[in-house]
């Protein structure tokens, strides 16, 4: 019998994606659990996998549509019935029958529900905007949050006019820090020959972050030099242990560790701003970014629970990430809920850099390539392997002198790692 396939659920509040490849032809036997597609959101590029196997008999998006969870990509055919199939139930849109229950958007409301029960789940506002994904796609161009654009539709709809109109309102306040528009280019080929090719989807996104991030958050970069000779000698006699294990011991992964540690001791670095509400938001937990040079641009792995795991399995666990980054298997999941942000640039040269802050994040560490310097110790000058920090922080929340403090006490630690680590 002939089966859809349809769009499962990506991630939390992903409620479409882009389809950047499609891994597979009408013809085609597919297996279960068989990557098909390639699917890039607003968070990273994610394969989908077939829920069921079968030769592939029609397929029905294109590469470059924009689809929704619960619409048909392709439709195969084979001689099992799957239970999870999705149909269109009345009054309910993208029910899921069988033994796996999926969330649904009840067809008046609009308000998620389940359906075995009434109970409306708890999501958060940017699920729950009645606006279009083509809506949704314009007010990000704009550098728009739909979350704050009033609707003027059938319960609060959101249009491509009410956008405009949200627009305008943004560029004629003098205290919106909203981006309100791009401006135009010249006519570069009046000058030469040039070559248009459009940005990636995560080119797109890192593009509006940065510029989001820049233009809300005050940054202030702290420089800093730390004497890491005793820590090289650490980490070549301990790198045979780790790699026994499956991980490679690399100076991002003790970075890591100090960095949980430094973020303990100093607790307004593992804090958001919510300028919203007028509050500072501590956590009590210590997830950290790491920034991760790929074919697709900048990908921010985060790391959960740094400060609960060892160096051996800190460094196991940055080189899996690290490879399914670079190989495009990241999940949504595993590029959410950072505090804190590492970037190194070690690996490529540099004697400095000034990263930027990643919103919801108030500092983020610059990494450049360490190198041996005579440095003055005890009357005599003395070859020693010096690392280049760069720490960027929020200065709404972050002073000077708070910034400096926190980049020396790491360089102290870097210098004499044994005594703090004991």
């Amino acid at each position: 019998m002939k089966q859809e396939i349809k769009l499962p659920e990506i991630a939390d509040n992903v409620v479409s994606g882009f389809l950047a490849r499609i891994l597979v032809k009408v013809g085609d036997v597919i297996e279960k659990d068989q990557s098909i597609i390639e699917i890039e959101t607003d968070k990273a590029a994610t394969d989908i996998p077939a829920p069921i196997g079968g030769k592939i008999v029609d397929i029905r998006v294109h590469a470059g549509d924009e689809i929704r969870v619960g619409q048909t990509i392709m439709v195969v055919e084979n001689d099992v019935r799957d239970v999870t199939d999705v149909k269109e139930v009345k009054g309910v849109k993208g029910v899921t029958e069988g033994k796996d229950v999926k969330v649904v958007m009840d067809a008046k409301s609009e308000a998620p529900h389940d359906l075995t029960s009434s109970r409306p789940h708890v999501l958060t506002p940017a699920y729950l905007v009645p606006a279009s994904p083509s809506v949704r796609r314009f007010a990000r161009e704009l550098g728009l949050d739909i979350n704050r654009v009033k609707g003027t539709g059938p319960g609060g709809r959101i249009s491509n006019d009410d956008v405009k109109a949200h627009a305008k309102e943004v560029i004629q306040s003098p205290k919106s820090t909203q981006f309100a528009g791009y401006a135009e280019v010249p006519d570069f080929s009046k000058w030469g020959p040039v070559d248009y090719q459009p940005m990636s989807r995560i080119r797109t996104i890192t593009a509006e972050s940065t510029v989001n991030s820049w233009q809300t958050i005050p940054q202030v970069v702290q420089f800093d030099k730390a004497d890491i000779t005793e820590v090289e000698k650490f980490r070549l006699m301990s790198k045979t242990a780790v790699e026994k294990a499956g991980g490679k011991l690399t100076m991002t992964a003790i970075l890591l560790k100090l960095s949980a540690m430094a973020l303990r001791q100093f607790p307004k670095f593992n804090a958001s701003v919510d300028m919203k509400n007028k509050q500072i938001v501590y956590k009590n937990y210590i997830n950290i970014g790491i920034a991760v040079d790929t074919e697709l641009g900048l990908l921010v792995p985060v790391v959960q629970d740094v400060d609960k795991k060892s160096l051996t399995e800190l460094s196991v666990e940055i080189n899996g990430i690290a490879e399914r980054a670079r190989n495009r298997k990241l999940t949504s999941e595993e590029m959410q809920g950072g505090n804190f942000t590492i970037s190194n640039l070690g690996g490529i040269g540099g004697t400095s850099f000034t990263p930027i802050v990643y919103p919801n994040q108030v500092a983020i560490l610059g990494v450049s390539k360490s190198g041996i310097e005579p440095v003055y110790r005890d009357g005599e000058f003395v070859p020693r392997t010096m690392l280049p920090l760069s720490l960027s922080y929020d200065h709404r929340l972050i002073d000077g002198a708070d910034g400096a403090r926190f980049l020396v006490w790491m360089c102290k630690v870097l210098e004499q790692p044994f005594l703090t680590w004991l």
